[in-house]
């Protein structure tokens, strides 16, 4: 062979290795990326021509696929929207997905590993193929008195429903609230209007304010003050200061109980009394003596600081930094850089109630084949013990006794709560800005069967004179009344 000939081929050999390599990149390495492209309209075309799976919850269906006469094949309707739409998310040609739209895509879309029976059999068969079904935690009548509650008041805020023995989340909402139909018409001018409003609102609509955003918890921390102390050394007899106001160490900075009052009459108040005044005087110093070793570890065994998933990833509440004594006295009463969602405050009071043992909060209840016949049942899961039973049940008490002292609407005959309420300061301006309103409970107290908890935002419709115990403890209390059927059980 001459030298040009073989040239010509080393040539043509290259070219073809070239070919391979890309026709390899291509289908391989990129062939995720290609599919999952919004610009890719056979993609489109064909997820859209499969039905997908429909969301559920107590019997009721939120989320389902209908036949259109168009060229996507299938359209997403949401049965009330709005009660549902923090829980279900959208499923959007144009604004992709959220909620358990997005986190269960894989089984609504039928590609789960799950259905590969299924699929097998739509491919001999010849059937239609079509996406398993989502069965979720949330029981209808609780989401609707907590959504109902909200929307009354036109609060902005959430309300977080736990069952303390397993970690079910009976009820998820968060206010103000969208429609998710309009996202998910296959018209782009319906959904461009849709998208317009929703993001032009204010106060925010999109966030999931129950586990997206974090709030300064404000004195429902004192039950992790508490929960610290016991374990220290203290008992609800323990004196605590009952001074109106205090000097924060190592500063000329004073911290005051609510409206300047003192502790009750005498110098000191007992670990029981002060919590069930809220004495932030009290806490303050107690918390300079457990020290920030004993706190944050307290705080992470109650699942501060973790990431979780229900299946929508959880933003991780944190306690900040520390740097001194001051920063510590400040962060014993819920303020300074002390952020938790408010699904994280419903897990402290559920971990309370369940005797110190702290289960994973999980939103899907099964998963379906597209017949509703059963494929995966999710357990309950222990996320570790965050307390002893003893300390549980002395906080229990405790938190008794702070209910008996909340004053507020919606108190429950023949069924004995256990809670505590907050007021949060927040803002570059807190004495002159509305406070978040927060009342985290369980109930009954002798046996738990739910567990709540209730933010409002920016006070509510009590501005600057709003208490915990006067705007979020009537929703929470109406909360629990319909978690336990109306009444006692």
């Amino acid at each position: 062979m001459n030298t040009p000939v073989r040239r010509i081929a080393v040539a043509v050999m290259v070219m073809i290795l070239m070919l391979l390599a890309n026709l390899t990149y291509v289908q391989v390495v990129k062939a995720n990326d290609y599919r999952t492209d919004p610009r890719n309209q056979r993609v489109l075309l064909a997820e859209y021509a499969r039905k997908r799976g429909q969301i559920s919850a107590g019997g009721q269906v939120l989320a389902n696929s209908v036949e259109t006469n168009d060229r996507l094949r299938y359209q997403r309707q949401y049965s009330n929207g709005p009660l549902y739409a923090p829980v279900t998310g959208y499923y959007s040609v144009i604004h992709s997905s959220t909620g358990v739209e997005k986190a269960e895509d894989d089984v609504l879309n039928g590609s789960d590993d799950r259905l590969f029976v299924r699929r097998l059999s739509d491919l001999i068969t010849g059937r239609d193929p079509a996406g398993g079904n989502v069965e979720l935690t949330i029981d209808p009548q609780v989401q609707k008195v907590a959504y109902n509650a909200m929307v009354a008041k036109g609060f902005t805020g959430a309300v977080v429903a736990l069952r303390p023995s397993s970690g079910e989340i009976l009820s998820m909402v968060s206010t103000p609230s969208y429609d998710p139909s309009p996202l998910a018409d296959h018209s782009a001018t319906v959904q461009t209007k849709a998208w317009a409003q929703i993001t032009g609102d204010n106060p925010p609509t999109l966030p999931n304010r129950a586990i997206e955003d974090t709030y300064p918890p404000g004195s429902t921390f004192k039950l992790i003050d508490t929960a610290a102390a016991l374990q220290d050394g203290f008992t609800p007899d323990s004196p605590l200061t009952a001074a109106s106001r205090v000097t924060l160490t190592g500063t000329d900075t004073t911290l005051e109980n609510y409206a300047g009052t003192p502790c009750g009459a005498g110098p000191t108040a007992t670990l029981a009394d002060a919590l069930a005044r809220s004495c932030n005087t009290a806490f303050a110093t107690l918390t300079g003596q457990i020290g920030i070793s004993k706190l944050r570890t307290q705080a992470e065994a109650f699942g501060i600081g973790d990431t979780q998933s229900i299946p929508m990833t959880v933003s991780p509440s944190s306690l900040g930094d520390i740097p001194d004594a001051a920063a510590l006295e400040q962060s014993g009463i819920g303020q300074r850089d002390v952020r938790l969602t408010p699904l994280q405050n419903a897990e402290i009071v559920a971990t309370i109630a369940n005797g110190g043992t702290r289960m994973v909060p999980h939103l899907v209840k099964s998963i379906q084949a597209p017949d509703l016949s059963p494929l995966d049942t999710t357990q309950p899961d222990r996320a570790g013990v965050a307390i002893p039973a003893q300390v549980a049940a002395t906080i229990t008490q405790l938190m008794v006794g702070s209910e008996n002292r909340t004053l507020g609407g919606g108190k429950i005959a023949g069924v004995q709560i256990a809670s505590k309420t907050g007021t949060a300061e927040h803002g570059n301006n807190p004495k002159q800005t509305p406070p978040h309103a927060w009342y985290v409970a369980f109930a009954p107290a002798e046996n738990p069967q739910v567990a709540v908890a209730v933010l409002v935002e920016n006070g509510g419709d009590r501005a600057l004179e709003a208490t915990g115990g006067s705007v979020a403890a009537p929703i929470g209390r109406a909360v629990i009344a319909a978690a336990l059927g109306g009444g006692g059980r």
